[in-house]
């Protein structure tokens, strides 16, 4: 393992991925700073200096053992390789593939499709609501699906994973943004109410985050 070096995580304080990333820190007991990236009013991802961060001008970003390394899948998996304990994968091939389903549909089939970067390519307000509370209620249903075979305490059996990493900031976003009806998904319901109730992810909120540059 590469030795250990000041961390610097460029996210925003709402950002599904960016809490995804901060989640998995906190889970680690890793120290780090979190710098403030604002992708909505100020634009700061736009800018020459951040693009030479991130190519994709997107958060997150984790500045991490002299390297920076971008999209919040990748950090996680990178901070599972090179910091294993506390492990937040499961223990055997087949619950690490149920880990893998859980991720896979909230981080492609839920969360581009919450995107508020997609909202100017639609003509009216109504148009992107429309068709982010579909597609977001149907990866609901899906989750809810897979949680009835995989879950106990929490998404996979009895121990935190990437999986529950990932549900948290996006089933937040869905109910706060778009006011989806998590009651009609009575597992992902429990799940979430839960796991919300946990250190990792109610001192991760973004709540308790203050914006800093």
């Amino acid at each position: 393992m590469a030795a250990e070096s000041r961390m610097i995580l460029y996210a925003y304080w709402l950002s599904s991925c960016s809490w995804r990333v901060r989640a998995a820190l906190f889970a680690k007991q890793l120290i780090f700073e979190e710098r403030s990236v604002d992708i909505v009013k100020q634009r700061d991802q736009l800018s020459d200096q951040f693009r030479a961060i991130n190519p994709s001008q997107k958060v997150p970003a984790l500045v991490i053992d002299g390297e920076t390394i971008v999209e919040s899948m990748a950090i996680l998996q990178y901070l599972e390789e090179t910091r294993p304990s506390p492990s937040l994968t499961p223990n055997t091939p087949l619950l690490r593939a149920r880990m893998r389903e859980i991720c896979e549909t909230v981080v492609s089939g839920i969360q581009p499709l919450q995107n508020l970067g997609l909202k100017p390519h639609f003509e009216t307000e109504e148009q992107f609501q429309r068709f982010t509370k579909h597609w977001s209620e149907r990866g609901l249903q899906t989750l809810e699906d897979l949680l009835v075979k995989s879950s106990g305490r929490y998404c996979v059996g009895d121990k935190l994973t990437m999986a529950d990493i990932c549900l948290v900031p996006q089933l937040f976003n869905a109910v706060s943004r778009y006011k989806l009806d998590l009651n009609k998904h009575p597992t992902l319901s429990r799940i979430y109410k839960h796991l919300l109730l946990e250190d990792i992810f109610d001192k991760t909120h973004p709540k308790n985050i203050k914006p800093m540059k």
